[in-house]
């Protein structure tokens, strides 16, 4: 009982969360719907100030502030594959909008089968079905092709959340076969918080507090081949998650 009524806080939160989530969604879905049908590189640039515009507020209203550090990293001209940690749901917000140039994300088709919300996600994401083996070859032309047009990638290495106990899963392949046939730099990047905003074990519960995102120096694979790719994954893993233990105590 005890805890039944310590926890009623956070069911509130949560539900006070959603509602605000529907509720901004509606004011920002024609708006991106239209966006959506322009060609790209213009519809991710559109994109992707709306997406600011309407996250900022939705995560000012449920006060959790997002702070970045390393937008520096960005040079102007280059574009980058930015590979993020994965702890919880509350990533998706933060991640692809607040990342500070146009990108795109690779996304499982399931989510894109949500009434209106899913135009919306179509809208900014490569969609990848994970049963297909098809699917995930297209993934990689898809990504190819965003890169090419000079809009960034927003890539979870670890495939899904984090739910282990540990800073961080191993890796899969993808996001750096990706790079080194692109020739074009990994951005390790670090979301703290998130996890205990919305952690993988409580059923409807949120809780607030400011999210931060730490953007590390990008790692060119110029003159790599696809021989590397384990060495560069598992370089790119142990660098953010050496990040990530290191700075987490100073996370509240």
């Amino acid at each position: 009982m005890i805890r039944f009524i310590k926890n009623i806080p956070g069911h509130l939160f949560f539900i006070y969360s959603m509602l605000l989530f529907v509720i901004t969604m509606l004011v920002v879905f024609i708006p991106i719907w239209l966006i959506s049908i322009l060609p790209e590189p213009k519809r991710a640039k559109a994109l992707h100030i709306a997406f600011q515009c309407w996250m900022g507020t939705y995560l000012t209203l449920t006060f959790s502030p997002v702070f970045r550090k390393g937008k520096e990293h960005f040079k102007k001209g280059k574009t980058y594959i930015v590979v993020i940690n994965h702890n919880s749901l509350a990533d998706i917000p933060v991640s692809s909008p607040w990342i500070p140039r146009p990108n795109k994300t690779l996304a499982k088709i399931e989510m894109s089968r949500i009434p209106l919300f899913g135009i919306i996600y179509k809208a900014g994401s490569i969609l990848l079905d994970r049963k297909d083996g098809g699917s995930r070859r297209e993934s990689f032309s898809k990504m190819q092709e965003t890169l090419d047009l000079g809009i960034n990638l927003c890539l979870y290495p670890e495939g899904t959340r984090n739910k282990t106990g540990k800073p961080m899963q191993p890796f899969f392949d993808g996001a750096f076969i990706t790079a080194i046939r692109a020739q074009k730099p990994v951005m390790p990047a670090l979301i703290f918080n998130t996890g205990k905003i919305m952690p993988h074990n409580k059923v409807a519960w949120m809780r607030p507090m400011p999210v931060y995102f730490h953007f590390l120096e990008p790692i060119e694979t110029e003159g790599l081949t696809l021989d590397d790719v384990v060495g560069l994954k598992e370089k790119v893993h142990k660098l953010m998650e050496t990040y990530y233990i290191s700075h987490l105590k100073n996370k509240a």
